[in-house]
This record gives C-alpha cells, sequence and structure tokens, in this order.
C-alpha cells in the first residue's frame, strides 16, 4: 500500500512540474510576441519623417483593435475600436495637412488624402451601425482594411511586421482582405465561424 502512495505522489509531482513548465512557456511564448510586435513598430519606417510614421503607426494599431473586436463578433468592442481609429486617423490626417501639403504640385497629403477620408468614413459607418452579429460592421470594415493597406502603399511603410491577408470565402465569395500584425490567420470576417478560413499574401 506504502509502495503504491509513493508512485501516486511521483506521478502528480510530475504532472505538477509539467504544468508549471508549460505556463511558463507559454507565458515565454507571449512575452516573445509582444516585443516582436514591439520592435516591429519601432524599426517601422516610411516616407514620412519619424513623428509622421509614429502617428500612422498609432492608426495601424488602432486598426488592430477595430480587426480583433470583428474577430471576436463583439459589436460593442467594434463600435468602440472604430471611434478610436476615427480619433487616430483624425490625428494623421492633421499632421499631414499641416506638413505635407505645402507644394504647388501634388503633395503627400493629396495622395494620401483619399485613403484617409475612405477610413474616417466607413470607421464612422462602423460604429453608427448597430448589429450584434457584426456583419454590416464587417462590410464597412472590408473597406477600412483596402484604404489602410492603401495608405501604408503609398506611405511605402516598411519593416513594420504587417501580414496583408485574404479570404476567398468572405461577402459570398467575392472575398476581402485585412491586415494583422500575425500570420497566424483570425478572420475578421467569420469569426468563429471559420476562424482560420484566409491565407497571407504578402507583407510590409
Amino acid at each position: 500500500m506504502r509502495k503504491v502512495y509513493l508512485i501516486f505522489s511521483c506521478c502528480l509531482l510530475a504532472l505538477a512540474a509539467c504544468n508549471n513548465g508549460n505556463t511558463t512557456n507559454n507565458s515565454g511564448n507571449a512575452d516573445s510576441t509582444k516585443a516582436a510586435a514591439t520592435a516591429a513598430r519601432e524599426s517601422a519606417h516610411s516616407k514620412l519623417s519619424n513623428a509622421g510614421t509614429t502617428l500612422l503607426m498609432t492608426v495601424v494599431t488602432k486598426y488592430y483593435a477595430l480587426k480583433n473586436a470583428l474577430v471576436a463578433t463583439k459589436a460593442a468592442s467594434a463600435d468602440t475600436t472604430a471611434m478610436e481609429l476615427v480619433a487616430a486617423t483624425d490625428s494623421l490626417q492633421s499632421f499631414l495637412q499641416n506638413n505635407y501639403s505645402k507644394d504647388d504640385t501634388v503633395t503627400v497629403y493629396d495622395k494620401l488624402h483619399p485613403y484617409l477620408d475612405t477610413i474616417l468614413t466607413q470607421s464612422k459607418q462602423v460604429s453608427a451601425v448597430k448589429d450584434e452579429t457584426c456583419e454590416k460592421q464587417r462590410l464597412a470594415f472590408g473597406i477600412v482594411s483596402s484604404a489602410v493597406y492603401g495608405l501604408l502603399k503609398n506611405v511605402d511603410l516598411k519593416n513594420a511586421g504587417i501580414y496583408h491577408e485574404y479570404c476567398p470565402m468572405a461577402f459570398n465569395e467575392k472575398g476581402a482582405f485585412w491586415l494583422s500584425d500575425d500570420p497566424d490567420i483570425k478572420n475578421p470576417y467569420f469569426g468563429k465561424k471559420m476562424m482560420e478560413c484566409g491565407e497571407v499574401m504578402d507583407s510590409l
């Protein structure tokens, strides 16, 4: 009986050790992922000044928050994060207007203005729509995603760790893109219904 008890105790200790090891590894993975994302933001550069690139990356961060709300199908969070994206885009637009619209020729601001306006208009639409399923919000989000991608390409953003991802099944198989800081697919157009539907098309 004593031998059985000792064997049982050893098994429990071994299991506890394994669980502690797993917790440490998961925590370490989360920390390293967060550190990589921070490093990517800090090393990002574009045609804009450092101040402009920082404001641009704030827009990207707020966009990610909106995307994550739709992945989780949380309409209230989507409302809130959409308005945070509006505020960040407003700040970037004001900065560009004050610093990049003084030439007689076509300016950086002139080129970026259509993308900024689309992000503002469609983000406000996400917030205005009241739909617990998030389906109507996702329609506007698809347009926001295209505008954010166009904005980033036009300022030649690099080293930002941004993945351009695509789902061919979105919107009745018309397909739609989104941006992510993670190459693992978490689909904002379907959420839990088809979380892993999609692929990485390119990266910035």
